[in-house]
């Protein structure tokens, strides 16, 4: 793992993703513990991803995207 710091446009995005993925879960009345049974993901992985405090794997994300019955890009884009 590299021990450079990232760069400073790493954060905001990483937060502007937790949001869309916040939104569309509000949208269609989730919980994080019910989106994290249908992603087969921890809950917890939901919370951290929703506040920028987690860099989620593709992995994740499409399994995120694919809960939410949304394509990636509509959850990653800017």
């Amino acid at each position: 793992m590299p021990t450079d710091p990232l760069p400073d446009w790493v954060l905001p995005r990483r937060q502007q993703i937790g949001t869309a993925l916040r939104v569309a879960r509000i949208d269609r009345e989730l919980t994080q513990i019910q989106l994290g049974e249908r992603a087969g993901i921890d809950h917890k992985t939901v919370h951290r991803i929703e506040y920028g405090t987690s860099d989620p794997s593709l992995t994740t994300l499409l399994r995120l995207a694919a809960a939410l019955d949304m394509p990636l890009s509509d959850l990653v884009r800017e």
